[in-house]
């Protein structure tokens, strides 16, 4: 366990030099500080007894991560296939933790956030495709689809951390998508880019961990109110 807590203070040590970095615009230092971000964080995972799936979904992220160091066409259409890979192994994940009932929201909550998510893909995909160029507006679309899947998943199947990390992730994306449209930015766009991305991929991690961890705690408290 202390193992995986320092690697995880490695972790938030990578994610505030990358964002110095990329606030003063050393572009050498970010390259350096962002490929460490997810084997960090996946060690730490792994190191926290995270499934398997967990951590090839952070290793999914951090094959994105180098191949949208490029600015070539074929390796962000590269980058953002490896980042729909992870997305699917956290589908799958999730659908398989065990729900436990304070976490999940009531059916008709979910159900409204369900449509909420759905308005937000619908809507965000309508407003990007002119702009896109032609061969990335299939490929976005069908990528904005599965992330929003995976982000309204996190939010119904786990706790509140796994909700605001796949709502974060889904900001990163966007952020990145406006950008490729090239719709107007924010100063230092790729500060807030990984700002999003970082916090998003370590509230997953936590949600996943806490939510593997409530069925053991909760047995264990009926347990020892048991005669």
């Amino acid at each position: 366990m202390r193992a995986s807590r320092e690697l995880l203070a490695a972790f938030a040590l990578a994610v505030l030099l990358d964002l110095a970095f990329l606030a003063v615009g050393f572009r050498t230092g970010h390259v350096v500080a962002k490929v460490l971000l997810m084997p960090l964080l996946a060690a730490s995972a792994a190191r926290a007894g995270a499934p398997r799936l967990l951590v090839a979904a952070l290793l999914c992220g951090w094959g994105g991560d180098v191949l949208l160091l490029s600015a070539a066409d074929p390796a962000f259409m590269a980058g953002m296939a490896s980042f729909a890979a992870g997305h699917v192994c956290y589908l799958v994940l999730f659908r398989r933790v065990r729900r436990v009932r304070r976490q999940g929201p009531p059916h008709a909550r979910a159900r409204l956030l369900g449509l909420a998510y759905a308005a937000a893909l619908v809507t965000l995909v309508a407003l990007l495709w002119p702009d896109l160029p032609t061969g990335l507006r299939v490929p976005v679309a069908g990528y904005s689809a599965l992330l929003t899947a995976m982000a309204y998943t996190a939010a119904t199947r786990l706790g509140p951390a796994a909700a605001l990390g796949g709502a974060l992730f889904m900001v990163s994306d966007t952020l990145i998508a406006t950008g490729v449209a090239d719709w107007p930015q924010l100063p230092r766009p790729d500060f807030w880019i990984m700002l999003t991305y970082a916090a998003a991929q370590f509230l997953l991690v936590r949600g996943t961990l806490d939510a593997r961890r409530a069925p053991a705690t909760a047995y264990r408290e009926v347990r020892s109110t048991t005669p």
